[in-house]
């Protein structure tokens, strides 16, 4: 059960480890892009790819889909982001249990958006765990977990790689104990759960008047979606690269979000507080992502200028 291009990785790693995947559950086509085209899944183009047979419940309660589900009878359903969470009734259908891939070391970030949320908190550590699912939301005992290191060069989109990557190699991993008998398993300290909610508007909005890292983990934690975000003269603009220029600066009669510097030899320089922060890549509502020097021959933006107002 999957829908993303995260859970690709991971049926096709359990498929090249050569067990006998008997169905695939995704969520219904939806309409995407521009056009609003219905399009599969990417999981759903993978399943059909490897010649697998695909359901789309749009509730995974439904009496139907139950019972072609029953009628399979797995002894493992693994998970990974799937985008529903498990009723009781699919939970107690395989013989082994549900077992999820979940983007963090639990029981740290539960949730939908535990990759955005890492970066954009300023994790230096995350990881996958695997653990057999109950009723609860990535609340259930822990199998295995391997973390991986966050660096300042990683973006939502290639921390997003990683992991899957991972995810797939520790649930074949994770399989492979099942079958022996070795598997471990412990339950979550609940009492240490971190949660990692959906993202929301007021998430892409920059808070130039936090600290210059925080501004700098923002950008970089909703890279490549949906994009952190200012506004410039009644338009928005999307910022999609950025570092942190001076850790401590805040100079006296600034605001945060004031345009510091904006020419080639500064660059494109904006007030946190404190710190400042260096706009290395722009997209005006409408147009195109443009380098900063760029940008800035073709719309200029006088020094002084507060960002957000």
């Amino acid at each position: 059960m999957g829908t993303p291009q995260f859970a690709v990785p991971v049926l096709e790693a359990i498929v090249d480890a050569g067990y006998q995947v008997v169905g695939v559950v995704t969520q219904p086509d939806r309409p995407k892009g521009r056009g609003q085209k219905i399009q599969p899944s990417p999981v759903k183009e993978a399943a059909v790819n490897r010649g697998l047979a695909v359901w789309q419940p749009l509730r995974l309660s439904e009496p139907a889909f139950l019972a072609a589900l029953a009628d399979l009878f797995p002894d493992v359903i693994a998970v990974a982001a799937f985008g529903q969470l498990l009723p009781p009734a699919v939970l107690r259908t395989p013989k082994y249990g549900c077992i999820n891939v979940h983007a963090s070391l639990l029981p740290k970030y539960r949730g939908a958006a535990p990759i955005h949320r890492a970066i954009l908190n300023g994790e230096r550590e995350t990881g996958i765990t695997t653990m057999f699912m109950d009723e609860g939301l990535d609340t259930g005992d822990i199998l295995l977990q391997e973390a991986l290191p966050v660096t300042d060069e990683d973006t939502a989109g290639t921390l997003h790689d990683r992991l899957a990557q991972l995810g797939a190699q520790v649930l074949v991993k994770t399989l492979a104990k099942l079958a022996a008998g070795t598997l471990p398993h412990r339950p979550q300290d609940h009492a240490r759960a971190t949660y990692a909610p959906p993202l929301t508007r007021a998430d892409e909005l920059i808070a130039w008047d936090t600290a210059a890292r925080n501004v700098f983990n923002q950008v970089r934690g909703l890279n490549p979606w949906p994009g952190a975000a200012t506004a410039w003269e009644g338009r928005t603009l999307k910022i999609w690269r950025a570092e942190v220029a001076q850790e401590e600066s805040f100079l006296a009669g600034t605001l945060p979000g004031q345009v510091r510097s904006a020419g080639p030899a500064g660059g494109l320089l904006v007030q946190a507080n404190p710190g400042l922060v260096r706009i290395v890549e722009l997209q005006l509502q409408g147009g195109r992502r443009l380098p900063a020097e760029e940008f800035l021959r073709g719309h200029p933006i006088p020094v002084g200028t507060v960002l957000n107002q």
